[in-house]
């Protein structure tokens, strides 16, 4: 029999591939899994900005009726985020201004702005970034704000 020695040369390499492909994927997969995550989290971010905005439009909506009260309008809003399940619509701050003066075919009319303010918490983006960077500040807590003005009714 005679041997070419291919059997050593290629069991050798074959390990040598498998070394290289699990460095490969030991530095990759934390990437994919950040962008992944990242798609997720920006995603429900932009659900939850989506949210807030309908809120501070639904507040401006009473409070522009005559007679109400600003209770009312935080009410109004408060109940629009937890129906969008926002879990921290309570801790939400809620401004109503019903001082505002907007252009309405070239005169002044008076207007309410509704502004609120939601603390907003990604769930798994900065645990996942910190594994790139231990020092990331991607993924930390922020406030999204959303208003909305209109003009009162009546006036």
């Amino acid at each position: 029999m005679v041997s070419n020695g291919t059997t050593s040369i290629g069991h050798g390499k074959r390990r040598s591939e498998r070394g290289t492909a699990m460095l490969e994927a030991a530095v990759t997969l934390p990437i994919l899994l950040l962008i992944a995550v990242g798609i997720f989290e920006f995603g429900r971010a932009y659900q939850t900005w989506q949210v807030l905005t309908n809120a501070a439009r639904e507040g401006a909506r009473i409070s522009v009726l005559p007679g109400s009260t600003d209770s009312g309008v935080q009410t109004r809003a408060r109940d629009y985020m937890r129906a969008g399940q926002l879990s921290n619509a309570g801790s939400a701050r809620i401004d109503v201004d019903r001082s505002i003066t907007i252009q309405v075919n070239g005169a002044n009319a008076p207007a309410s702005q509704v502004t609120v303010q939601y603390p907003f918490d990604f769930i798994v983006l900065q645990p996942v970034a910190r594994l790139i960077n231990r020092n990331s500040q991607t993924g930390s807590s922020l406030t999204m704000v959303a208003s909305a003005v209109m003009r009162n009714e009546g006036q």
